[in-house]
Protein backbone atom coordinates (compact mmCIF):
# COMPACT_ATOMS: atom_id res chain seq x y z
CA UNK A 1 0.00 0.00 0.00
CA UNK A 2 2.88 2.37 0.81
CA UNK A 3 4.38 1.79 -2.65
CA UNK A 4 1.07 2.76 -4.27
CA UNK A 5 0.76 5.82 -2.03
CA UNK A 6 4.12 7.08 -3.27
CA UNK A 7 2.85 6.97 -6.87
CA UNK A 8 0.18 9.64 -6.29
CA UNK A 9 1.11 13.09 -5.05
CA UNK A 10 -1.38 15.85 -4.35
CA UNK A 11 -0.58 19.52 -4.35
CA UNK A 12 -1.42 23.20 -4.49
CA UNK A 13 -0.20 25.71 -7.05
CA UNK A 14 -0.52 29.42 -7.75
CA UNK A 15 1.06 31.92 -10.12
CA UNK A 16 0.75 34.70 -12.65
CA UNK A 17 -0.91 34.79 -16.07
CA UNK A 18 -0.07 36.86 -19.12
CA UNK A 19 -3.35 36.58 -20.98
CA UNK A 20 -4.66 37.80 -24.32
CA UNK A 21 -7.55 37.17 -26.68
CA UNK A 22 -6.71 36.38 -30.27
CA UNK A 23 -9.07 37.01 -33.14
CA UNK A 24 -10.21 39.84 -35.36
CA UNK A 25 -9.08 42.62 -33.04
CA UNK A 26 -7.38 45.67 -34.52
CA UNK A 27 -5.32 46.24 -31.38
CA UNK A 28 -5.24 43.63 -28.63
CA UNK A 29 -2.61 43.38 -25.90
CA UNK A 30 -1.92 41.22 -22.86
CA UNK A 31 -3.16 41.73 -19.32
CA UNK A 32 -1.76 40.24 -16.13
CA UNK A 33 -3.88 37.84 -14.11
CA UNK A 34 -3.39 34.96 -11.74
CA UNK A 35 -4.09 31.26 -11.40
CA UNK A 36 -4.52 29.11 -8.30
CA UNK A 37 -5.73 25.59 -7.66
CA UNK A 38 -5.11 21.96 -6.84
CA UNK A 39 -3.61 19.02 -8.71
CA UNK A 40 -2.72 15.33 -8.46
CA UNK A 41 0.41 13.82 -10.01
CA UNK A 42 -0.21 10.14 -10.79
CA UNK A 43 3.02 8.33 -11.62
CA UNK A 44 2.56 5.56 -14.21
CA UNK A 45 6.28 4.82 -14.48
CA UNK A 46 9.41 6.55 -13.17
CA UNK A 47 9.45 8.79 -16.24
CA UNK A 48 5.77 9.20 -17.08
CA UNK A 49 2.85 10.68 -15.11
CA UNK A 50 -0.71 11.94 -15.60
CA UNK A 51 -1.55 15.23 -13.89
CA UNK A 52 -5.15 16.52 -13.71
CA UNK A 53 -5.63 20.00 -12.26
CA UNK A 54 -8.47 22.29 -11.17
CA UNK A 55 -7.48 25.96 -11.52
CA UNK A 56 -9.15 29.30 -10.91
CA UNK A 57 -7.81 31.61 -13.62
CA UNK A 58 -8.23 35.30 -14.53
CA UNK A 59 -7.84 36.05 -18.25
CA UNK A 60 -8.83 38.56 -20.95
CA UNK A 61 -7.20 41.38 -22.90
CA UNK A 62 -6.77 45.12 -23.39
CA UNK A 63 -7.84 46.97 -26.53
CA UNK A 64 -7.63 50.35 -28.18
CA UNK A 65 -11.06 51.10 -29.67
CA UNK A 66 -11.08 53.76 -32.39
CA UNK A 67 -13.65 56.55 -32.47
CA UNK A 68 -14.36 58.05 -35.91
CA UNK A 69 -15.76 61.36 -37.02
CA UNK A 70 -18.38 61.67 -39.79
CA UNK A 71 -15.70 61.51 -42.50
CA UNK A 72 -14.36 58.19 -41.13
CA UNK A 73 -11.22 59.70 -39.64
CA UNK A 74 -10.11 58.38 -36.25
CA UNK A 75 -10.33 61.22 -33.74
CA UNK A 76 -9.13 59.29 -30.70
CA UNK A 77 -9.24 55.90 -28.97
CA UNK A 78 -11.13 54.37 -26.10
CA UNK A 79 -9.27 52.07 -23.71
CA UNK A 80 -11.10 48.76 -23.42
CA UNK A 81 -10.41 45.82 -21.12
CA UNK A 82 -12.06 42.40 -20.88
CA UNK A 83 -11.73 40.64 -17.51
CA UNK A 84 -12.67 36.95 -17.78
CA UNK A 85 -12.75 34.47 -14.90
CA UNK A 86 -12.52 30.73 -15.59
CA UNK A 87 -12.45 27.46 -13.73
CA UNK A 88 -10.03 25.43 -15.85
CA UNK A 89 -9.59 21.66 -15.87
CA UNK A 90 -6.41 20.65 -17.71
CA UNK A 91 -5.20 17.04 -17.86
CA UNK A 92 -1.52 16.60 -18.66
CA UNK A 93 0.69 13.81 -19.86
CA UNK A 94 3.96 14.53 -18.06
CA UNK A 95 7.34 13.13 -19.05
CA UNK A 96 10.52 13.44 -16.96
CA UNK A 97 13.44 14.22 -19.27
CA UNK A 98 15.79 14.35 -16.29
CA UNK A 99 15.42 13.75 -12.58
CA UNK A 100 14.16 17.30 -11.86
CA UNK A 101 12.99 18.44 -15.29
CA UNK A 102 9.74 17.40 -16.96
CA UNK A 103 7.68 18.47 -19.96
CA UNK A 104 3.89 18.34 -20.20
CA UNK A 105 1.09 18.55 -22.74
CA UNK A 106 -2.63 17.98 -22.69
CA UNK A 107 -6.17 19.27 -23.28
CA UNK A 108 -7.91 21.89 -21.15
CA UNK A 109 -11.60 22.58 -20.62
CA UNK A 110 -12.60 25.91 -19.12
CA UNK A 111 -15.89 26.94 -17.48
CA UNK A 112 -16.61 30.67 -17.68
CA UNK A 113 -17.50 31.98 -14.21
CA UNK A 114 -17.71 35.68 -15.02
CA UNK A 115 -16.90 38.31 -17.65
CA UNK A 116 -16.73 42.11 -17.44
CA UNK A 117 -15.82 44.70 -20.04
CA UNK A 118 -14.46 48.08 -18.95
CA UNK A 119 -14.23 51.14 -21.15
CA UNK A 120 -12.55 54.41 -20.31
CA UNK A 121 -11.56 57.62 -22.03
CA UNK A 122 -10.21 61.01 -21.04
CA UNK A 123 -13.26 62.59 -22.68
CA UNK A 124 -16.99 61.88 -22.63
CA UNK A 125 -18.79 60.91 -25.81
CA UNK A 126 -22.36 61.14 -27.06
CA UNK A 127 -22.25 57.40 -27.79
CA UNK A 128 -23.05 54.11 -26.11
CA UNK A 129 -20.11 54.41 -23.73
CA UNK A 130 -19.62 57.11 -21.14
CA UNK A 131 -16.14 58.29 -20.21
CA UNK A 132 -15.85 55.35 -17.78
CA UNK A 133 -18.17 52.36 -17.85
CA UNK A 134 -18.35 48.66 -17.01
CA UNK A 135 -20.62 46.00 -18.50
CA UNK A 136 -21.36 42.36 -17.74
CA UNK A 137 -20.57 40.46 -20.95
CA UNK A 138 -20.92 36.87 -19.71
CA UNK A 139 -23.86 36.22 -22.06
CA UNK A 140 -21.76 37.46 -25.01
CA UNK A 141 -19.27 34.62 -24.47
CA UNK A 142 -19.67 30.85 -24.58
CA UNK A 143 -19.73 29.18 -21.18
CA UNK A 144 -17.27 26.43 -22.21
CA UNK A 145 -13.75 26.91 -23.57
CA UNK A 146 -11.41 24.26 -24.95
CA UNK A 147 -7.68 24.42 -25.61
CA UNK A 148 -4.33 22.68 -25.59
CA UNK A 149 -1.60 23.36 -23.05
CA UNK A 150 2.15 22.79 -23.21
CA UNK A 151 4.65 23.35 -20.45
CA UNK A 152 7.77 22.49 -18.50
CA UNK A 153 8.42 21.89 -14.82
CA UNK A 154 11.55 22.15 -12.71
CA UNK A 155 11.71 20.60 -9.24
CA UNK A 156 13.34 23.17 -6.98
CA UNK A 157 13.21 20.73 -4.05
CA UNK A 158 11.44 17.49 -3.11
CA UNK A 159 8.15 19.36 -2.65
CA UNK A 160 8.46 22.65 -4.56
CA UNK A 161 8.48 23.06 -8.34
CA UNK A 162 8.30 25.82 -10.93
CA UNK A 163 5.86 25.49 -13.82
CA UNK A 164 5.97 27.42 -17.11
CA UNK A 165 2.96 26.89 -19.36
CA UNK A 166 1.36 28.09 -22.59
CA UNK A 167 -2.34 27.52 -23.24
CA UNK A 168 -3.64 27.87 -26.77
CA UNK A 169 -7.40 28.26 -27.01
CA UNK A 170 -8.94 26.25 -29.85
CA UNK A 171 -12.61 27.16 -29.37
CA UNK A 172 -14.24 30.35 -30.60
CA UNK A 173 -15.74 31.77 -27.39
CA UNK A 174 -17.74 34.52 -29.09
CA UNK A 175 -21.46 34.05 -28.42
CA UNK A 176 -22.87 37.28 -29.87
CA UNK A 177 -25.45 36.34 -32.55
CA UNK A 178 -24.81 39.45 -34.69
CA UNK A 179 -21.01 39.23 -34.50
CA UNK A 180 -18.64 37.20 -36.67
CA UNK A 181 -15.65 37.82 -34.40
CA UNK A 182 -13.51 34.72 -33.83
CA UNK A 183 -12.25 35.08 -30.24
CA UNK A 184 -9.87 32.61 -28.58
CA UNK A 185 -8.01 32.58 -25.28
CA UNK A 186 -4.22 32.63 -25.13
CA UNK A 187 -2.32 32.41 -21.83
CA UNK A 188 1.30 32.25 -20.70
CA UNK A 189 1.61 31.34 -17.02
CA UNK A 190 4.36 30.98 -14.44
CA UNK A 191 3.39 29.13 -11.28
CA UNK A 192 4.87 27.69 -8.11
CA UNK A 193 3.59 24.31 -7.01
CA UNK A 194 3.81 22.38 -3.75
CA UNK A 195 3.33 18.61 -3.88
CA UNK A 196 3.21 16.19 -0.95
Amino acid sequence: ASANAQKVKFGLKAGFNLANLTGDFADSSTITGFNAGIFAEIKITDKFAIQPELLFSTQGNKMKIPVYDISSVIVYYYDGKKNLTYLNLPVFAKYYIMDKLSIEAGPQIGLLLGAKAKYSSDRALPTLYTSKSEYDIKNDLKSIDFGLSFGANYDVSKNLYLNFRYNLGLANINNEPMSSLNIKNKIFSLSLGYKY
